[in-house]
């Protein structure tokens, strides 16, 4: 990664896309055609497509191989288990009285160390993926986090303990936390190359292909999980082998890197700059300050993941309001939203370029407005529920896809990956810090009056748009 790279031209997607994007839009032109289906049809774009699910893939099944490997080898198998947890409960103090209360602090912890790097290093990733060949940032991450996971099972060989825990334990924490400092390469150098592959009039059901399929990803990721690492377990077992279930993510993220190295991208490279990773962020910052459009679209984007992650706390208590769920089942909610923001993916990249970007947001944030008062109204059934997380998710698509796609068309390719970098800075705070205040103020205020502030903000945000005025 010595070299810089980047296209002198830097006002528009259009202007930086070479001879095999030029060929792929004859095709178009002729389809006349703006859907999910055209923009698939992109050979390059399609590579990407196929690359970013096997590492989103890869992204959820490390989380669930982290619990599930907590769950069996220091809560249920580990026979030192509770001396050992005995001995952190009297450092740290936790209640564990039952392996439900001992497994939420262990992967707490995971949690934590996989969050820390995007709040802390997603913009400085961003500036150093505009100073690398997007493609080689892609591949090489793929590729390292398939060998770091590779050294998962020695995490779990019997060794001296710190603070009640195995070195193993540690030793994954550290393993997660160089995961996620590769991930921060690999979300702003896609974003940035989505553009270079993709005609301007493709961008958004380019987008809302990688908004649907990123969901679905989440989605299989979390429901599927469990079930597929068993599946490589029994089936290696069969064949008289074991540690199958330490296959799926090295096989992932390798499908993923062998993939996008197949990609054919046209960077022009540049000179070396003399710019500070400082001077970089600022000019991030500086595109945000100047483009008026740019500034929008991650305010909506901001705006959104803020309500969405306070969501993901009240659904537990709206789980709580219905006799057939129960708060441990909110997971069905938060499920039901993503098939609603996949739906409304799909309804985006057929129709949505007959839309202002305007009207697409406002519908969006009216949506989510209509969609909270509702929920806060009918609370307890299941039905009513389920349609309107469903419909809270269409919503969100019409608010994330737009402003996504805003984003890579009037931000200068050479300074998209510090733009995408910041972006991914502000969505992780935005989904932090909601989380921490909407636990407190729904524990002493109540459900209710805080689903009401949250549709009081999407409201506002929406009538902000002016939806009634011309673009």
């Amino acid at each position: 990664m010595a070299n810089n790279y980047s296209n002198p031209k830097s006002n528009s997607g259009d202007e930086t896309i070479k001879k095999p994007i030029e060929l792929q839009q004859k095709n178009i032109n002729k389809l006349d055609h703006y859907g999910l289906k055209t923009v698939l049809q992109l050979k390059e774009f399609r590579k990407l497509w196929i690359g970013q699910v096997f590492s989103q893939l890869a992204d959820k099944f490390y989380i669930v191989l982290m619990v599930y490997l907590i769950d069996q080898y220091w809560v249920v198998n580990n026979p030192q288990s509770n001396s050992a947890l005995a001995e952190m409960a009297s450092v740290i103090p936790v209640d564990i009285e039952t392996g439900a209360q001992v497994i939420t602090p262990l992967v707490t912890g995971i949690y934590i160390v996989n969050t820390l790097p995007a709040i802390f290093l997603g913009t400085v990733a961003g500036v150093w993926a505009d100073r690398w060949p997007k493609k080689r940032v892609m591949v090489s991450s793929n590729a390292l986090r398939a060998i770091l996971v590779l050294f998962t099972p020695f995490c779990l060989e019997p060794g001296p303990s710190l603070i009640g825990m195995s070195w193993g334990y540690w030793a994954l924490l550290i393993m997660t936390f160089l995961e996620s400092i590769l991930t921060q390469f690999f979300l702003p150098a896609e974003q940035a190359t989505i553009p270079m592959l993709v005609p301007r009039k493709q961008l958004l059901a380019a987008n809302s292909a990688y908004q649907a399929t990123s969901m679905g990803a989440t989605i299989i990721g979390f429901a599927f999980g469990i079930p597929m690492i068993l599946v490589l377990k029994n089936s290696v077992q069969f064949f008289g082998f074991s540690g199958g279930e330490f296959l799926l993510l090295p096989l992932c993220y390798g499908v993923a890197a062998i993939t996008l190295s197949t990609i054919q991208i046209n960077e022009t490279a540049y000179p070396r700059t003399e710019n500070t990773v400082w001077d970089d962020i600022q000019e991030g910052i500086k595109v945000l300050k100047e483009k008026s459009t740019v500034r929008s679209a991650m305010v909506h984007l901001v705006l959104l993941y803020s309500l969405l992650a306070a969501l993901y706390v009240l659904s537990i208590s709206l789980a709580s309001y219905i006799p057939s769920l129960g708060r441990t089942r909110f997971g069905i909610l938060l499920a039901t939203s993503g098939l609603g923001m996949s739906f409304g993916a799909v309804v985006i990249a057929q129709i949505g370029q007959r839309f202002s970007r305007r009207k697409l947001t406002a519908t969006g944030l009216g949506t989510i407005t209509w969609s909270l008062i509702l929920l806060a109204e009918v609370r307890g059934s299941l039905s009513f529920t389920l349609l309107l997380c469903i419909a809270l998710g269409i919503g969100s698509a019409l608010v994330a896809i737009p402003a996504q796609t805003t984003l890579q068309e009037d931000t200068p390719q050479d300074k998209r990956g510090k733009v995408f970098g910041l972006q991914n800075n502000l969505i992780n705070l935005s989904l932090s810090l909601p989380l921490v205040l909407s636990a407190g103020i729904v524990s002493q205020y109540g459900l209710v009056p805080v689903i009401w502030i949250l549709a009081i903000i999407a409201l506002i945000a929406a009538f902000l748009e002016r939806p009634w005025k011309r673009c």
